[in-house]
């Protein structure tokens, strides 16, 4: 069931999305060549108790995945896509880390993430981090009450596609706000079976996971949970939590200045 959010739900998400923003924020500060990607959650936690919020994340336990999720963030290096969970990994200059971030605070749910492109990268991995984040907004774009879901896949898809790239089809973005993943899902790509139309009060979580090569995907058997590219290529990874409102769509995971919390290079 997709629920309608009223006006004050709605500002209580955006209060929980400007934490995940300087979260992101944060973070990047420290995503940089001879960090451990450990460090990345250490960063999060202490702007987490800042405000008294907590994971969305730690112990989280879907039912396709047996052991419950271990970490307060996701932070994915390189070919790992999603879920990827920080230990004592050193990030090295040139590297794509994608950076997932969900808080509770005052029992509502903020969902976003970005891929940081660390000093040295390609100008494919360049081009592959500003394309994701470009397919992002266009995304947003399309999200308008009245229109479909379809309306976001299709705008996020065929920009994604149109530059070499593709978008991953077994992950997708879904609804947020009163918990981590409420309906709908929000496919990267065009798919009949989930097309809800979208309508005024409907938060939503927009995440385009796209990849250098192939878009089929792998699941660790390690750790049962980090997501790599079945052909060992690069991803990219970035997400906003939105509101559809009658008129507009707001972005309720920026800076409390209105403002992106990691923005990538152009290539």
């Amino acid at each position: 069931m997709i629920i309608i959010k009223t006006p004050q739900q709605i500002e209580g998400i955006r209060k929980a999305g400007a934490i995940v923003a300087e979260t992101i924020f944060e973070m990047a500060k420290y995503a940089q060549p001879g960090t451990k990607t450990k460090t990345l959650e250490d960063v999060a936690l202490s702007v987490f108790e800042k405000y008294g919020a907590k994971s969305a994340f730690l112990g989280y336990k879907p039912d396709h995945y047996s052991p419950p999720y271990p970490a307060n963030i996701c932070v994915s290096v390189n070919d790992e896509i999603v879920h990827g969970i920080p230990g004592d990994r050193v990030i090295m200059p040139g590297d794509l880390v994608s950076v997932d971030v969900g808080v509770i605070y005052e029992n509502y749910y903020g969902d976003a993430a970005a891929t940081y492109v660390i000093e040295g990268a390609s100008k494919r991995a360049k081009k592959l981090a500003w394309v994701t984040y470009q397919a992002l907004h266009q995304g947003i774009k399309a999200a308008r009450a009245g229109g479909r879901v379809s309306d976001i896949s299709r705008a996020i898809q065929s920009f994604v596609e149109s530059n070499g790239f593709s978008a991953v089809r077994d992950l997708v973005g879904h609804g947020v706000g009163l918990s981590l993943h409420e309906e709908p899902p929000v496919p990267n790509f065009v798919d009949k079976d989930s097309d809800a139309t979208l309508r005024a009060g409907m938060t939503i979580a927009i995440e385009p996971m796209i990849c250098e090569g192939d878009w089929q995907v792998r699941i660790s058997n390690k750790d049962g949970w980090t997501v790599t590219t079945a052909d060992g290529k690069l991803a990219a990874h970035f997400e906003h939590s939105i509101a559809i409102l009658e008129n507009r769509t707001i972005i309720l995971t920026l800076l409390p200045d209105g403002s992106e919390p990691y923005i990538p290079p152009k290539p």
